[in-house]
């Protein structure tokens, strides 16, 4: 049984799970019900440290699971944390949409638990794939 701190992700598929993700993420901002309307958008949150996680994946293949979820969760709440500043020149930048969809513009507090959520599921999937690779049930490479 290879030990969690031996991991090596494949990084192609890594990249191309936060492309997925982002383009659920840009769905979940544009298709009424794709979510319930009740969760606001939050989903899109979660999603956002989602993506953080799987992109450290890829940049860091070798590290711990627990850590890259912890260093996505950790990004996300730095960003959100920077919408605090306010200056025209971060302002003016942020009125861009794609820079918006990456800084965002509004500090939220309660963005924090989907950062966490989303950091964590990450991190569940991770592991279920780590399970099922381990019983030969999916492919390493």
């Amino acid at each position: 049984m290879q030990s969690e701190s031996a991991i090596n992700r494949n990084r192609t598929f890594y990249v191309m799970a936060a492309i997925s993700v982002i383009a659920v993420g840009l769905a979940s901002r544009t298709i009424a019900g794709l979510f319930p309307a009740e969760l606001g958008k939050y989903p899109g949150d979660a999603l956002w440290a989602l993506m953080v996680f799987f992109f450290l994946g890829a940049l860091l293949p070798c590290c711990r699971a627990l850590h890259i979820a912890a260093f996505a969760f950790a990004i996300s709440c730095v960003v959100e944390v920077s919408q605090l500043y306010h200056a025209p020149w971060i302002d003016s930048l942020r009125s861009n949409s794609l820079v918006h969809l990456v800084l965002g513009s509004g500090f939220d507090w309660r963005d924090f638990p989907a950062y966490l959520l989303g950091a964590s599921v990450g991190l569940l999937v991770e592991k279920i794939f780590q399970c099922a690779s381990q019983l030969g049930w999916v492919s390493k490479a």
